[in-house]
């Protein structure tokens, strides 16, 4: 029965990698209070070691357009380990390297012009699990550097099970601290600490059903604002709180398992998201499993966004009323908009023998203003189109 949870994405927008860039060191510690292990979570099982050794490498290859405009392309290559030590513990490990070039928008990807952009951006995390017979304890730590942002994490969880194991609570406890400094000196030495918590329960609810409920929530200061867009100034403190609940349920008759979540997400910037997820895992004859899988995505803009409409008296960008030297709370990035959003996604996966598989994943995916349930989304936007694909090679031993 294949009912692992796999990992849900943890920022509050659905934009890719160029969009989520501010947000690393945040996305790699919500990863990690979802320890044990890098990668997909396997709650009611956290209390047993692997009994053998993974190896994984894979490479991303991500396209964003805007229009007839190409904006941004990823190239990231990556690797994992995890490997039991002693019966009891187990370490696992990643790094992640990130080439990423292309278009990036100096105001708003809608309206205005852009520069030319390229940097290189490199992640790493290490986790030590110690277990023992109805629960596990994990530290992690991670790092991740690029030429004006560094940002440092470390996180602890601790989860218990019930005597029958049908039932499993994890707790966490996590804090990142963030060096910014751009390189057109808009500001410099600028920082951002981070404190996140995370409580959920995890239940059998039957031979073949398994759900879980999670709560996170951080409390962050410091420096939000995007230094490479003009007028942008956000508050130096936001609260960030998520829901997310999970259900698996294996079918017997196919041999597939289909998985089902709902995130809720709200912060005191005045976004208030929503994110569906489904997809379903379907082994198949000689090794092979195919996995489709569709995510819809809705979220309620910032209170200080804006689009940046031409003024009467100043033009595009400025803020429509804008008066020079205001201090008020401003931004036009597209993040903070407004906005709906669609992934489709096809994973397929071939185990050659007991000790290798390859698997490939292909994204395809769609934001627009218009796509903004439960109101109206903004409407300076336009689509905004990406497509990721990602190969992989593991090897166990």
């Amino acid at each position: 029965m294949h009912t692992d949870f796999p990992p849900t994405p943890a920022g509050p927008s659905e934009a890719g990698p160029s969009q989520a860039a501010p947000q690393l060191g945040n996305a790699i510690l919500a990863a990690a209070l979802l320890l044990p292990g890098l990668g997909a979570v396997n709650a009611v099982h956290a209390e047993e070691a692997p009994e053998r050794a993974t190896l994984s490498v894979k490479y991303l290859s991500y396209e964003e357009s805007q229009s007839s405009m190409d904006r941004i392309r990823v190239r990231a290559p990556s690797v994992a380990l995890t490997t039991p030590v002693a019966g009891v513990w187990s370490v696992a490990a990643s790094l992640t390297a990130d080439d990423v070039s292309g278009a990036s928008p100096r105001y708003h990807t809608a309206v205005s012009g852009a520069s030319r952009m390229s940097d290189d951006r490199g992640a790493g995390d290490v986790a030590v699990t110690r277990y023992f017979p109805r629960g596990s304890v994990t530290v992690g730590a991670a790092y991740s550097t690029e030429h004006d942002y560094k940002s440092r994490a470390l996180s602890l969880q601790g989860t218990m099970s019930s005597e029958d194991k049908n039932t499993s609570w994890s707790f966490g406890v996590g804090g990142s601290d963030d060096a910014i400094d751009p390189v057109n000196l808009v500001v410099a030495g600028e920082s951002r600490q981070t404190v996140n918590l995370m409580a959920g329960v995890t239940q059998v609810m039957g031979p073949r059903d398994l759900a879980q409920l999670t709560l996170t929530h951080s409390r962050g200061h410091g420096y939000y604002s995007d230094p490479y867009k003009a007028f942008d100034n956000r508050p130096r403190q936001r609260n960030q709180s998520t829901l997310l609940a999970r259900w698996n349920h294996h079918h017997e008759d196919g041999g597939g398992t289909s998985r089902l979540s709902y995130r809720y997400y709200s912060d005191n910037f005045g976004i208030r998201a929503h994110t569906l997820g489904a997809e379903y895992v379907q082994p198949l004859a000689q090794g092979w499993r195919v996995t489709p899988s569709v995510r819809l995505y809705t979220q309620r803009a910032a209170s200080f966004y804006y689009d940046p409409v031409y003024d009467g008296r100043l033009g595009e960008p400025f803020p429509p009323g804008y008066v020079f030297g205001t201090t008020a709370f401003s931004s036009a990035d597209q993040r903070l908009s407004g906005f709906g959003a669609v992934t489709l996604g096809l994973k397929v996966a071939k185990q050659l023998n007991r000790d290798w598989s390859v698997d490939l994943k292909l994204e395809a995916y769609q934001q627009r203003g218009s796509w903004r349930a439960f109101g109206g989304g903004s409407p300076g936007l336009e689509p905004l189109r990406a497509r990721g694909i990602q190969l992989g090679v593991t090897r166990q031993w």
